[in-house]
């Protein structure tokens, strides 16, 4: 399959080329294209035969449901039975933004967008380039990262078409993803809202909304084969790049002394070790391949990071990656489930 490449300047419209992306996802094809969070992969959510063209394209497990991605939340009334007040509230704070919400379903929406739940995930995305694509092309998009299942999430142009060319119609190129993680997951349909992915609208600001909130506990659980995924990110093993990856939790003066350690140990048996850090870690860590997360003080940049550093990694001939680990507070939370599992949760407590 030849994959079109499509070039647009976020800040300099070009509606003729967003037509042309438009008319495919219209048509049944898949095309991948920017937000704010990661590039997505995306087809008309209401096609049954495009939904499958994603799994065929990813590699993806046909259980692990898909995000459907609005430009109005008019566009609801195709998706779900009910939108209850709680919803309003979080989509006035939030919406267009890295937020989805879990309702449930209509009629109109085929399970394989769901993975055979009763329930939707479904989020309005800030990416103008995004949002004209899906208003141009008259349906809600579905669409997980446009990337090979199991890997890290694309945040360039470039990562999708390492991944993806050949594979599906079109590729959107744009800018770079301004947040560099997927959006948080919240599921509004019991009792009490639980999140079930962390990501850039983190507790404390959803809770500064509505109030109190849950985090459902299989986010910090090995891959279970038989979980039930209501959202993506849950059942599998994501965000892994070629080499094994460690992450290192602790003081950060714990972590320096233990990675030292560690490093010394596995040199010794000829492995080629990266450092994952921050420039507070690497400065006192010589001698060793390493890619800068940015400063402990800038946590939106480490985690606007952490995708393009695992992805720099695999350009290399790295064993073995050492991770800084971070506090999961705020965004710390969605960072940490990312590096979480992208080590598998081959963790060391340092302290």
């Amino acid at each position: 399959m030849k994959t079109k490449i499509i070039n647009i300047d976020s800040k300099n419209i070009d509606i003729e080329k967003i037509k042309e992306a438009a008319s495919l996802l219209t048509n049944g094809e898949v095309v991948a294209f920017p937000t704010e969070t990661v590039y997505g992969l995306g087809a008309n959510a209401l096609d049954e035969s495009a939904i499958k063209k994603i799994f065929l394209a990813k590699g993806r497990p046909s259980d692990n449901p898909l995000i459907v991605h609005i430009n109005s939340k008019n566009e609801l009334d195709k998706l779900v039975n009910f939108v209850p007040s709680i919803a309003e509230k979080l989509m006035d704070a939030f919406w267009p933004g890295p937020l989805t919400l879990i309702f449930e379903k209509n009629s109109n929406v085929p399970k394989i967008v769901t993975g055979g739940l009763e329930t939707i995930a479904v989020r309005m995305p800030s990416h103008i380039v995004a949002r004209k694509i899906i208003e141009y092309s008259l349906v809600p998009i579905a669409a997980p990262s446009a990337n090979i299942s199991g890997k890290p999430s694309p945040t360039m142009c470039e990562h999708v078409i390492h991944d993806l060319d050949g594979k599906i119609a079109s590729i959107v190129c744009s800018d770079s993803s301004s947040i560099g993680l997927e959006s948080t997951v919240l599921d509004i349909t019991g009792e009490v809202p639980m999140i079930l992915r962390p990501g850039g609208i983190t507790k404390e600001m959803i809770e500064s909304i509505v109030g109190r909130i849950l985090i459902d506990p299989a986010i910090k659980k090995k891959h279970d084969q038989n979980l039930i995924a209501k959202s993506p990110g849950m059942k599998y093993r994501h965000y892994s790049p070629k080499a094994d990856v460690i992450v290192f939790n602790g003081s950060k003066k714990n972590i320096v002394k233990k990675m030292k350690i560690e490093l010394e140990n596995y040199l010794k048996k000829g492995k080629k070790v990266g450092l994952m850090c921050t420039e507070e870690i690497l400065s006192q860590i010589n001698d060793v391949f390493s890619i800068s997360l940015g400063s402990i003080k800038d946590m939106d940049l480490v985690g606007n990071k952490l995708f393009y550093v695992l992805r720099e990694f695999d350009k290399l001939d790295i064993d073995i990656i050492f991770a800084e680990g971070f506090s999961e507070e705020g965004i710390g939370s969605a960072i940490m489930n990312r590096l979480n599992k992208s080590a598998g949760n081959n963790i060391i407590n340092c302290d």
